[in-house]
């Protein structure tokens, strides 16, 4: 059934996940249109950012930087949408703005979580490298990675959204970079297209020797995405001084028990005091009122001048969202995941 202006379908959370979700977690409803009430804007979503923060949410106990999806509540998630009707001051029908709609066609705002995007000629970057990833990769590397001519900066997930932005913002300011990634088409992208030096794909059996070899003067800059195995390999070979910015470990977020094998905090904590690591997590909504504008004019500009490249993995259609999103948490994707739910 696509989009229509009769009927809100939208996807709501049926049951929380054990270990990695299934289509059954999640459930479609249709419901009328909602009408905007005084101070309201009604929008109507064209296109739905799939993120793997997602997962957090649909658990039971949700983590502390944002509230969990209450069972029955329709799925979160950034959006750009059309306003069809406006009874706020400062919009009208017609506008195309960046929205928290959530996994369905039309939501109500007050107006207070929309940014304008004016005449955007690709309005589905605003959810991508010109939109919350691409915000993430922006200030976590700059602000808490800090990068200076020459280090070597190794990023995980390296072609998704936030790992191809870190790359090549890193390559920006001067550094060497190590992309790790998980297939050889992602791999050669890296290489080809993002310009990154090294890249390396973390199946191969032989994956941690060649990190060793690849990162043989040591690693200046971790950006932390992943975790699992491939933290296992980049602790050893972070230098002294090091620095890791952190904002997500996409590789635990359906463990349901604790991990098998030792324990590897000592390990962990004897290094970051050894070695004088600096590591620090963020959650970039704390950053959006003061950094937000800065971001989009100097990422807007690199992309305008091609120095930085936007990729997307476009699925059509709002009810291939629950598939796409098991996808996502299993490294199918090839860039920023985005649904487009509605022609515009």
């Amino acid at each position: 059934m696509p989009q229509t202006a009769a009927v809100n379908r939208r996807f709501v959370l049926a049951a929380h996940p054990q270990g990695l979700p299934t289509p059954q977690d999640v459930r479609l409803e249709t419901t009328p249109v909602p009408e905007p009430g005084e101070g309201q804007v009604l929008l109507r979503t064209l296109y739905l950012s799939l993120d793997p923060y997602m997962r957090n949410l649909m658990d039971e106990v949700g983590p502390v930087y944002a509230p969990a999806v209450p069972l029955g509540e329709v799925m979160v998630g950034g959006t750009v949408n059309r306003v069809v009707a406006s009874r706020h001051p400062g919009f009208k029908a017609g506008d195309l703005v960046l929205g928290n709609a959530g996994w369905q066609d039309y939501a109500l705002s007050d107006g207070s979580d929309l940014i304008a995007l004016g005449d955007m000629a690709e309005p589905s970057h605003a959810l991508g490298g010109l939109g919350m990833p691409g915000f993430t990769a922006h200030l976590g590397l700059l602000d808490i990675g800090q990068p200076k001519p020459g280090e070597t900066v190794v990023v995980a997930a390296a072609t998704g959204a936030v790992g191809a932005a870190v790359g090549q913002i890193a390559k920006l300011r001067g550094a060497r970079v190590v992309g790790i990634v998980g297939g050889e088409d992602k791999r050669r992208y890296a290489l080809d297209e993002l310009g990154f030096d090294v890249c390396l794909d973390r199946r191969d059996p032989q994956f941690a020797e060649q990190l060793a070899q690849a990162c043989a003067d040591g690693i200046d800059v971790y950006f932390e995405n992943v975790g699992g195995e491939v933290f296992d390999a980049v602790l050893p070979l972070l230098n002294i001084g090091a620095r890791v910015p952190v904002c997500g470990i996409i590789a635990h977020y359906n463990d349901k028990t604790a991990p098998a094998g030792p324990d590897r905090v000592p390990q962990l904590m004897s290094a970051i005091l050894q070695k004088r690591i600096r590591v620090q997590g963020f959650i970039i909504l704390d950053h959006y009122g003061e950094r937000f504008d800065a971001f989009r004019r100097e990422m807007g500009a690199w992309v305008e001048r091609g120095e930085v490249k936007l990729r997307e993995d476009r699925i059509d259609g709002l009810e291939n969202a629950p598939q796409a999103f098991i996808g996502l948490l299993q490294g199918h994707n090839f860039g920023k995941l985005v649904v487009r739910v509605g022609e515009d």
